[in-house]
């Protein structure tokens, strides 16, 4: 995105992070919300999001995704029972998506949001060539929320050198021993990453809006 802070940036004439905050911000069972931010950022967080919600609160992050996750969880309540971990750059996520991810999570194993793959897959190795080509039918294309028992998650995070290989909270919870599912989600909570991303979020945005 040339830079930009993705979570910043204008959708349908608000943050993206706005955007992605709401339906959490929705549902009565969210006691609390952690945002993590560059350090430098802490202090001069914008006031459209400190005065979003009295549940949201700003932390500095740290060097990694998951270092950003484990200061953000460092700071919840030590009472909440499960933990979601979004991406801020997701703003079309469904209410629909956050409850099936909370209930599951509260059965007591981690539940990832995502879609069935439809693509055939390719691995490859440093040469790119083609080394195998996974079984469609058992692949997912994983989303966020990620949602988790909170102590399974804050053991998970405990490890510093499992979250700088990680690339998401469920590969730590998986490789300290956690059950992990998958949970339906939708194909339009994509992750606003290229250019295109912006407008394509905001047609769908405004679909969603067409139909309610």
């Amino acid at each position: 995105m040339g830079g930009a802070r993705k979570p910043w940036l204008e959708l349908a004439g608000e943050p993206v992070l706005v955007h992605a905050l709401r339906p959490f911000l929705a549902d009565e069972r969210v006691v609390a919300v952690r945002v993590a931010v560059a350090p430098d950022e802490v202090d001069a967080a914008p006031r459209w999001l400190t005065s979003l919600d009295d549940r949201i609160r700003v932390v500095a992050g740290g060097k990694t995704r998951s270092d950003s996750v484990a200061a953000a969880v460092r700071a919840l309540p030590e009472s909440v029972e499960v933990i979601l971990v979004h991406d801020a750059a997701r703003p079309l996520v469904s209410p629909e998506s956050i409850d099936r991810c909370i209930r599951r999570a509260g059965e007591g194993v981690g539940a990832v949001v995502g879609i069935p793959a439809t693509d055939t897959l390719k691995q490859v190795d440093d040469e790119v060539r083609i080394v195998a080509t996974p079984e469609r039918a058992r692949v997912w294309h994983a989303q966020t929320p990620q949602g988790f028992p909170a102590r399974l998650l804050r053991t998970a995070l405990g490890d510093p050198e499992a979250r700088a290989r990680a690339t998401d909270d469920a590969s730590l919870v998986e490789a300290a021993g956690g059950t992990v599912v998958m949970v339906e989600g939708e194909r339009e909570n994509l992750k606003v990453t290229h250019p295109g991303d912006l407008p394509l979020a905001a047609f769908f945005l405004s679909r969603r809006e067409a139909t309610r």
